[in-house]
C-alpha cells in the first residue's frame, strides 16, 4: 500500500512539505518501505486518507534519505509518525515519555483518525500539544534510549 500514499525523500522535499501544507494536519511516516510494521501502518494511512484529505496530509519519509530529519526527531524506531500544523511541530501526550512522535503502527483505522481530529481541532484553537485520544492499550510500549549522556 505504500506505493498510493506521496513519498519525500530528501531533507528538501521534507522542508517544503512542511512550510507549504496549510491548515491541514501534515502527517510524516518515518520509516522503510520494506518493513513489515511500516507497511502494516502505510495500510491505515492509505486507507483514511482520502477520507481524511480535508484535515490531513500524509507523506512518507524514508528514514535513509533524510538523516538530518531521522536524527532531529531521534527516530530510533519504525515506523515513526510525526505531525505539524501550519509548519509547527505537534506534540501528543500519549501517556507516554516521547509526546514529539507516535512510535509503531495504530492498531485500528479508527484510532489514527481520531487522532487526526484532535490533532486538527486543537491544532485550529492554537495548541501545541493534545491529548492522544487512542486507548493506552493501543499505544505501543518501547522504553526510550539515552545515547551520548
Amino acid at each position: 500500500m505504500s506505493f498510493l500514499l506521496p513519498k519525500l525523500t530528501s531533507k528538501k522535499e521534507v522542508d517544503q512539505a512542511i512550510k507549504s501544507t496549510a491548515e491541514k494536519v501534515l502527517v510524516l511516516r518515518f520509516g522503510r518501505d520494506e518493513d513489515p510494521v511500516c507497511l502494516q501502518l502505510d495500510d491505515i494511512l492509505s486507507k483514511t486518507s482520502s477520507g481524511l484529505s480535508k484535515m490531513a496530509a500524509i507523506y512518507l519519509v524514508d528514514v535513509d534519505r533524510t538523516p538530518v530529519y531521522t536524527h532531529y526527531f531521534d527516530i530510533s524506531y519504525i515506523p515513526s509518525t510525526v505531525f505539524f500544523f501550519n509548519g509547527q511541530h505537534m506534540k501528543v501526550d500519549y501517556g507516554s515519555p516521547d509526546h514529539t512522535k507516535f512510535v509503531g503502527s495504530f492498531k485500528t483505522k479508527q484510532d489514527f483518525i481520531d487522532l487526526i481530529e484532535v490533532i486538527y481541532r486543537g491544532a485550529m484553537r492554537g495548541k501545541l500539544i493534545v491529548q492522544s485520544p487512542i486507548d493506552p492499550k493501543n499505544i505501543p510500549k518501547y522504553d526510550l534510549l539515552y545515547q551520548d549522556i
